[in-house]
């Protein structure tokens, strides 16, 4: 899977303004790419200029056109694009550094959390005259062909995200701003259970929970006294074991759908488990 913003932040081709912590792009997908699965290390704030897709995530799919906007936190996912029609849209690379800088610099939007909450995997933005002004300023800026000061793209930044905040329809997002800013770790088991069907290494997973890849096995042990491979494939078989039984996709998506590199290997990995094939396994529990 591609790692969107190192991808992003590193192609010479785009238009975009670099930041420590943030990064603008704007970006227009090609008309060939239809089904893309992708991963973010940073959260990303989507803003479509034209043309339609949809972001998916195991619980939900988001469609957005046209002047739609998407706060997504950072993890894997499935986007479709429509390609009767450009895909033309303003990206906003954001970590979590920034948004602990944001808060804590502006008190009056820290919010009395509930630790059990489970946050959305993505959340849609409601926009106002103001933000599409913000948006156009921005557009502006990237196509001017001279390099602006990093002070005035985390100015606009900050707008930006002024202007999502003070929104009280966006509240979920200050609230998951304030969950950021109050806990200095990522929690590894959220984000192993968010996106263990995605065919992603253990070095990604190490990144997407902000740490380096030894101190991630070694935390990963601690908590779930296994390894991050061991517990990723048990995920996995586990998923697919729900899949063949609830479904009637087959094996070979339900192989693809756990995160399992291609056919043989689920298939394999399946019958060392569970000494069966899944195919197997499906028609003795039907029949049973």
């Amino acid at each position: 899977m591609i790692n969107a913003y190192e991808y992003f932040k590193n192609h010479p081709k785009f238009n975009k303004l670099v930041g420590n912590d943030f990064l603008f792009v704007e970006y227009k997908c090609p008309l060939n790419i239809e089904d893309y699965q992708l991963w973010i290390e940073s959260h990303l704030i989507t803003y479509v200029i034209s043309g339609k897709k949809d972001w998916i995530t195991s619980k939900k799919t988001y469609q957005l056109i046209a002047g739609d906007a998407l706060f997504v936190r950072k993890g894997a996912y499935i986007t479709k694009q429509y390609l009767e029609s450009d895909y033309c849209v303003m990206l906003f690379f954001i970590n979590d550094n920034f948004i602990k800088r944001f808060i804590k610099d502006n008190p009056t939007f820290k919010r009395e959390l509930n630790y059990k909450k489970e946050h959305n995997q993505i959340f849609d933005i409601t926009t106002n005259d103001l933000f599409k002004t913000l948006i156009e300023s921005i557009f502006q800026y990237l196509n001017q062909g001279v390099e602006i000061p990093k002070e005035l793209v985390e100015i606009k930044f900050k707008e930006l995200l002024f202007n999502i905040v003070l929104n009280t329809n966006n509240k979920e997002i200050l609230f998951f701003f304030n969950s950021i800013s109050q806990n200095t770790k990522t929690n590894i088991e959220n984000m192993m259970t968010e996106n263990f069907q995605y065919d992603l290494k253990i070095a990604d997973f190490a990144k997407l929970c902000d740490k380096s890849l030894s101190s991630f096995k070694r935390e990963f042990k601690a908590y779930f006294n296994t390894t991050p491979s061991r517990w990723l494939i048990n995920k996995r078989l586990e998923h697919s074991k729900m899949l063949l039984l609830s479904t009637d996709l087959t094996i070979s998506q339900i192989g693809y759908e756990c995160g399992f590199k291609n056919n043989s290997h689920f298939i394999q990995a399946f019958k060392k488990k569970s000494t069966i094939t899944p195919n197997k396994y499906r028609i003795l529990k039907k029949e049973a």
